[in-house]
Parts: C-alpha cells; sequence; structure tokens
C-alpha cells in the first residue's frame, strides 16, 4: 500500500497529546525488535503502550502510518545525531583533507545503523512498499540535502557539493540498504564499512577538483 503521505488523523498539540502519539510510537518500535511487522497488531501495540484502541485511531488510521511516522523520525534522529558529530570534528580538527573526516562520517554512521540493525532493516524493507515515489524523492532529497551541509566546508562550489552529496548518500545507502535488506541479520560491518570507505573516497578524490 503505498503512501501519498503520513496520514496522521490527529497532530497532537498540547504536551500529553504528545506524550500519548509517543508512546505509540516507541511501543512499536519496540515490537519492531521482537517480531515482524505483520506480526504487529493494533491491539498489541495499544495494550503495550496503555491507551484504548479509540486513542490509536485518535492519531492513526491504520498501523503503516505509525511506521510512516517511525521511518521519518528516524531519518530525522539519523541526521541530527551525524550532524552533532560532524560539527565537534570540525571543531577539534583543522585539516582540510577530506579523507579522514569522510572515513570518521562513514564510521559513525555505520555505528549508528548497526546499534539499531533490525529497526533499520524493517525501515528500509517498509520504506519500499509503503512509501510513495513522492515520499521517497522527499526522503532522497532530505539525506543529500544534509550530506551538502556535512561537506560545505570541503566543497564551497555548489554544484560539486551537490554532485559530490549525491554520490555519498547513493554509496552509503545503497551497500548498506541492499545488505541489510538481503540479509537482515547481516554481521559482516567491517568490509562492507571499508567498502563504502574505499568507494566513497575514491569518487571524492577523483571528482573533488
Amino acid at each position: 500500500m503505498a503512501q501519498a503521505s503520513i496520514n496522521v488523523r490527529r497532530k497532537p498539540r498540547q504536551s500529553r497529546a504528545k506524550f500519548t502519539q509517543q508512546a505509540l510510537l516507541e511501543t512499536t518500535v519496540q515490537l519492531l525488535r521482537e517480531k515482524s511487522f505483520d506480526e504487529i497488531t493494533i491491539r498489541e501495540i495499544t495494550e503495550i503502550a496503555g491507551v484504548g484502541l479509540g486513542t490509536f485511531y485518535e492519531y492513526f488510521s491504520q498501523k503503516e502510518d505509525v511506521i510512516a511516522l517511525i521511518i521519518h523520525q528516524y531519518i530525522k534522529m539519523n541526521i541530527q545525531q551525524l550532524q552533532q558529530l560532524a560539527t565537534a570534528y570540525l571543531s577539534d580538527h583543522h585539516d582540510l583533507n577530506i579523507a579522514p573526516y569522510l572515513r570518521y562520517l562513514i564510521e559513525q554512521q555505520i555505528l549508528m545503523i548497526k546499534q539499531e540493525q533490525r529497526i533499520w532493516a524493517t525501515i528500509f524493507l517498509l520504506e519500499r512498499q509503503l512509501s510513495s515515489v513522492e515520499i521517497y524523492q522527499k526522503h532522497y532529497e532530505l539525506m543529500t540535502q544534509h550530506w551538502q551541509t556535512l561537506i560545505t566546508f570541503y566543497f564551497p562550489q555548489p554544484v560539486k557539493k551537490q554532485r559530490a552529496a549525491q554520490n555519498l548518500h547513493r554509496i552509503l545507502y545503497g551497500f548498506v540498504m541492499q545488505s541489510l535488506l538481503i540479509q537482515p541479520d547481516f554481521r559482516d560491518w567491517e568490509n562492507l564499512q571499508q567498502d563504502i570507505i574505499t568507494a566513497s573516497l575514491a569518487f571524492i578524490t577523483t571528482r573533488k577538483d
């Protein structure tokens, strides 16, 4: 079922409402760590979250809407965490060589995904199943803009920066997504990380000038 947008029936404005919606999201994430999406029921989500079925339907029309919002939140959270790490790194290092900086970002990105491997494997799978082309394009644009921000110090020219950001995202997302789609319990992270670093640095060093 393709989602044209995240279909949230009621946007929480008061703190209690936000807490309730977040409880539903966190409960679903908790369940995804234990079982597949198809095995999870709305009743199970509400029982663990401690709310009634009616409350669930105040915020969401179906289970897929919860997943759509989780995907969006995880992408934004990932961006924020990596941006904070990048800012801290650049404040401590003033090396004009992009290679160690890029290696550090990739290592941190892989670490974050590895720590929540089951969730990210589910996200990659359900994003393909549930997201419309428009939503997928928005997530793609969000991530490429994120990489532009991360590498702006090394790529002051907008056109080169945009192309570098697009390809860095393509490399990292493609390598990780395909690995987890094919093998959700993927274990060969060390070699995957090195392959991503090799491919990324090869592109950057040959295309930077």
